[in-house]
């Protein structure tokens, strides 16, 4: 175990010392003061004025930090990250392919078993680390812009319309947060699959970001409303639900054990394709 340890150690350090790994990080915080200053124009500020108001709920109380950071956290995790999610897992393993790294990596005494979930399992660490470092970042500059209230939550897709007072309200954010990663670990899965056949990097997590990209069109097809359940980013989109007033507990864990069995089915695969392969040629 402390060997094993050790081993993730230096992937992660391999992993953290490229400089596309950090692009992510970079990129949110960019992002969010974009968001900071849109939601500062008239326009916006009048929309969500009625959006509040015809609740009958007071706009200065609840048009806060706390939901500034949650509107942050809802418009930019699913398609911003989805994209750097895909990078990083498209990469691992088929970029060292095609550096020759792996090849010197099989050499030594180390089952292929133990490459792949020291791989994926940094990959999971990557995925935990973004969602937290946004978190922490749109609560921050939300608190900043707006300090904090009432959190007002509006999720017209999934129907969802809730308020919460401060603490709650808190509360029910960082409870968020492990959900979103954890249904963001099912895009980090799924470029880590095919990041394990023989492809490219880029054809990988090119791959990987239209799957995902596909998925949520359709889902937001009127059309097609009948098959919602079929979705992927149907089941995505379960961390949501942590903001109803009455939580709906057995959706969640039916929503993540879906998402979680799709995990384990992605990494069955990728270790199926890589012991199978021939990293000689």
């Amino acid at each position: 175990m402390r060997l094993f340890c050790f081993q993730l150690s230096n992937e992660l350090k391999k992993m953290f010392a490229r400089k596309r790994t950090h692009i992510g990080f970079g990129a949110f915080l960019l992002v969010e003061m974009l968001i900071l200053f849109l939601v500062h124009l008239p326009k916006p500020r009048a929309h969500f004025r009625h959006l509040i108001e015809e609740n009958g709920y007071g706009f200065e109380h609840y048009f806060s930090g706390l939901t500034v950071a949650l509107l942050m956290l809802m418009w930019t995790t699913f398609l911003i990250g989805a994209l750097y999610l895909a990078l990083v897992a498209g990469d691992v393993v088929s970029k060292e392919v095609e550096e020759g790294t792996l090849r010197m990596m099989l050499c030594r005494p180390v089952s292929r078993g133990r490459i792949i979930a020291l791989k994926y399992i940094s990959c999971v660490v990557y995925t935990f680390a973004l969602i937290f470092f946004i978190g922490a970042t749109t609560l921050a500059a939300g608190v900043c812009y707006k300090g904090l209230g009432g959190l007002f939550v509006y999720a017209p897709i999934e129907k969802i319309v809730a308020l919460h007072e401060t603490v709650p309200g808190l509360e029910r954010y960082f409870a968020s947060l492990p959900l979103l990663a954890l249904s963001l670990t099912s895009v980090t899965s799924l470029g880590f699959m095919l990041s394990c056949f023989n492809m490219k990097p880029a054809t990988a997590t090119i791959m990987t970001l239209s799957v995902i990209f596909l998925d949520s069109i359709f889902r937001n097809i009127p059309s097609f409303e009948s098959l919602q359940p079929y979705f992927l980013t149907t089941h995505m989109s379960a961390w949501l639900q942590i903001f109803v007033v009455h939580v709906p507990w057995w959706r969640l864990v039916e929503d993540y054990a879906y998402l979680l069995a799709l995990d384990a089915t992605f990494v069955t695969v990728a270790f199926a394709v890589f012991q199978q392969r021939d990293f000689k040629a």
